[in-house]
């Protein structure tokens, strides 16, 4: 995850687990002493007509707020615990674990949107499989047998220390059914937000490829496909999706990358710019939500910054050092309103991933997908290099580089897939309690 400097599939889980999760409908209540209950399956009981609805393919659809700038992030609502409460998560597909600043009592938090969580009584057990599936191993230490503790550290240094409890989500499913869905989160007592990477929510949403994540705890429970998708609007707002939203027939497909299982990343890509080839090819990039702006490595942002300087000579746009907003920006004859007033200036750029076709997938940036307008007035260049943040030779393609595409990842195939589309129309999904 990374917000102008802090990025999360470099996101380093210690210690954390989730014990297996069981969903339940209308208003019964769950005793952590039957935690491992089975629901009944008798004639009486509406579970097996509902498993059936389940079975045939569903998807929650949730609606998102915010911008990539001057917001700088996106969150979503999701109601948890019992009684069920609002709280706004930030989403980010580049880790797995959704955690919540937490009343545990909380050491250090950050002023949040909303009360501080108040935890269940339900902890994760340290030898929980989970457990030994996030460290890969079954020799990891046990301080404490009946809780399982983590520790979530982003390359910024923003982290959160707590412990896994299961709790329920009150979930919206698209075949008209509301499930009190019972996962695990991280209740988090112990919070380091650096003031760059601060933001006004309650906690995180951990969509990434792990078993932890949330879209992975639904799949499991066999409630949905294992997809995760989402569609961020330019003009801010949007919505992300668990399960089948999309025929995958209209998208452009590529595989996911088995150099990396933990991101969303396709395989080697070549850089395209204005339409040509550059030379930079065999890059690896991942997709990330948690990212506002997108990150070439030193020689591609380098290549980058340089075509576009040949681009603009003899335009009537100036760089701007005094715009401090981003690295680089440029101003005009009179302060600029939109990237559409000033998108005739530049090309755009694209990726180029394998495809399982003769015709290569090509993931393409548009100028008004990788510049923005500051407060200023300015237009500045939201593609950053990654390698003065740490990032290495590593790509990522971050919301700005995402928005008006309807994106998806899915686990079970092992694809990529993307589409522009109007991502101010949210799919409808019936709010029906059962």
């Amino acid at each position: 995850m990374m917000r102008s400097g802090k990025f999360g599939f470099f996101v380093v889980v210690l210690f954390l687990s989730s014990s297996n999760c069981l969903a339940w409908f209308g208003s019964s209540k769950h005793k952590s002493s039957s935690a491992n209950q089975q629901p009944s399956s008798s004639s009486s009981s509406p579970l097996p007509s509902l498993l059936n609805r389940f079975r045939s393919g569903s998807s929650v659809v949730f609606p998102v707020h915010g911008n990539v700038y001057p917001v700088g992030f996106y969150n979503v609502t999701l109601n948890i615990g019992q009684p069920p409460r609002p709280y706004f998560l930030d989403i980010d597909t580049g880790s797995d674990l959704t955690w919540l600043q937490c009343d545990a009592p909380c050491s250090r938090c950050s002023q949040t949107p909303h009360p501080l969580y108040r935890p269940s009584n339900d902890l994760v057990p340290c030898r929980d499989s989970l457990c030994a599936s996030v460290h890969q191993t079954d020799n990891y230490d046990c301080e404490v047998q009946h809780q399982c503790d983590y520790e979530v550290e982003y390359a910024d240094h923003y982290s959160s220390l707590g412990v896994l409890v299961n709790d329920a989500y009150v979930l919206n499913f698209t075949n008209g059914v509301q499930l009190k869905v019972r996962m695990a989160l991280g209740c988090g007592y112990d919070q380091i937000f650096p003031d760059s990477s601060y933001h006004p929510v309650d906690g995180m949403l951990g969509l990434g490829r792990g078993k932890s994540s949330l879209i992975s705890q639904l799949n499991s429970q066999g409630l949905v496909r294992n997809v995760v998708g989402h569609c961020l609007s330019a003009q801010g707002g949007g919505y992300i999706f668990f399960g089948d939203v999309y025929d995958s027939s209209r998208l452009t497909l590529t595989p996911m990358s088995s150099r990396d299982y933990k991101h969303y990343s396709a395989g080697a890509a070549e850089l395209i710019f204005g339409g040509k080839r550059t030379g930079f090819g065999n890059l690896f990039a991942v997709f990330d939500t948690g990212s506002s702006y997108t990150y070439f490595n030193s020689d591609a942002y380098q290549a980058l910054v340089s075509w576009l300087k040949k681009e603009l000579a003899g335009k009537p746009i100036k760089e701007a050092p005094e715009d401090q907003t981003l690295p680089m920006c440029w101003y005009g004859k009179r302060p600029f309103r939109s990237v559409y007033e000033v998108r005739k200036y530049f090309k755009p750029i694209a990726f180029s991933f394998p495809s399982s076709g003769r015709m290569k997938a090509q993931f393409e940036i548009p100028p008004e997908a990788y510049l923005i307008i500051s407060n200023m007035g300015n237009v500045c260049l939201g593609i950053l290099n990654g390698s003065e943040v740490g990032m290495g030779d590593l790509n990522l393609i971050g919301d700005i580089s995402m928005l008006d595409k309807v994106m998806i990842f899915d686990n079970d195939k092992q694809l990529i897939g993307w589409a522009p589309t109007d991502c101010n129309r949210v799919p409808k999904s019936r709010d029906v309690s059962f």
